[in-house]
């Protein structure tokens, strides 16, 4: 029991660095592929809080095709703790910018790489201590379901980012 905490806590903190390593790169991916299409599915493409948030996503995505694994067989929710982990990423980050937009009157980058590291360190707390409970395999196949959607929705509505949603709107 021990041993199978200790490796579920050695990845996530290993997670935490990736997300905000790979997050950080997938910032700039698009521009560095000349605006490619299927770049721009996993990539930011401006610079609007929709885009921030399919940073940290599309960065534990790619972690997951590593860390899956090594801990599937170390816990029986692994995608609903992932899941939870990333919708309290996106929560911590929508609502750290429309408050700092509340209370400031202008957008501070420092701010904003400040909310994403927290965002990752969140993301991966959550899921940690989520995994490390015994859950029932049902609530599995929702969190899978629920992370596939929320990709779904990601890689489906970039290309067609209405202006009218405050979430799309560059900041």
């Amino acid at each position: 029991m021990f041993k199978r905490k200790s490796i579920i806590n050695k990845w996530h903190i290993i997670g935490i660095f990736w997300i905000i390593i790979v997050g950080s790169l997938l910032h700039f991916t698009y521009e560095w592929s000349d605006k490619s299409i299927i770049v721009g599915f996993f990539s930011a493409v401006n610079e609007s809080v929709w885009e921030h948030l399919k940073l940290g996503y599309f960065a534990l995505t790619f972690f997951m095709l590593i860390d899956y694994w090594i801990l599937k067989n170390k816990t029986s929710n692994y995608f609903t703790a992932k899941a939870s982990g990333i919708i309290s990423m996106n929560l911590l980050i929508v609502i750290g910018h429309y408050t700092y937009q509340v209370i400031a009157s202008n957008t501070n980058v420092i701010f904003h790489i400040g909310l994403f590291i927290a965002g990752a360190v969140v993301c991966q707390l959550v899921s940690m201590n989520i995994m490390k409970r015994d859950i029932s395999k049902f609530f599995n196949y929702i969190g899978f379901i629920v992370y596939v959607l929320i990709g779904v929705l990601f890689v489906s509505l970039t290309p067609s980012q209405t202006q009218t949603f405050t979430l799309f709107i560059d900041f």
